[in-house]
């Protein structure tokens, strides 16, 4: 692996645990000698995960909309910056610049950009291990959600359980680093 995807919030929530936890989740990337891509803004835990890569010496790669750079959103020191012209265009280059993707805290966009990832690998357009920092039990009812799609045959086990579930940053990237595509088709109903 050379570079580690960050998906997280452009808001920092409500309790100062989800700062702490991207701080020690940029930290345990940079340790283990690997790069970040993130979303490239300057506000809520993606500003968190910039202001940290930079004091840390670990190399941050941001990819963004021109929209918001031209919001003033987007964090304008990083070590690399990549101005795409729609959302679409960002995942496509943070896929192809990225080893692994990790989703932290967040809303809607975080939860669209790792299911993307997640949704690649199960079709087998790529192979890149994807997890869930669990902060403070963060994605547990997602993470329950997903158990009962199995139990109701939308998603195959395997692919569920292809996703990296760990509330602490270092074995995240542990198990990002050991982990291999299960060989299992999305189809469980498949018709010959």
């Amino acid at each position: 692996m050379k570079n580690i995807c960050l998906f997280c919030g452009s808001n920092s929530g409500n309790d100062g645990i989800y700062v702490t936890a991207t701080q020690a989740m940029v930290r345990a990337i940079g340790d283990a000698g690997l790069g970040i891509v993130f979303g490239g803004g300057n506000i809520g835990l993606m500003g968190v995960v910039a202001e940290t890569a930079l004091a840390s010496g670990v190399n941050v790669t941001g990819v963004t909309p021109r929209r918001l750079l031209e919001r003033e959103m987007v964090h304008t020191g990083l070590t690399e910056l990549h101005v795409v012209e729609s959302m679409h265009e960002r995942k496509v280059m943070m896929a192809e610049l990225s080893d692994a993707f990790i989703a932290l805290p967040g809303g809607m966009g975080t939860l669209d950009e790792f299911f993307e990832m997640v949704t690649l690998n199960q079709l087998g357009v790529q192979s890149k291990p994807c997890g869930l920092l669990n902060v403070h039990g963060y994605y547990d009812h997602l993470y329950a959600f997903l158990g009962h799609a199995v139990k109701a045959r939308f998603i195959n086990p395997a692919h569920r359980d292809m996703i990296v579930l760990d509330d602490d940053p270092r074995r995240m990237v542990t198990k990002l680093a050991d982990w291999t595509m299960p060989q299992t088709s999305k189809w469980m109903d498949q018709q010959r």
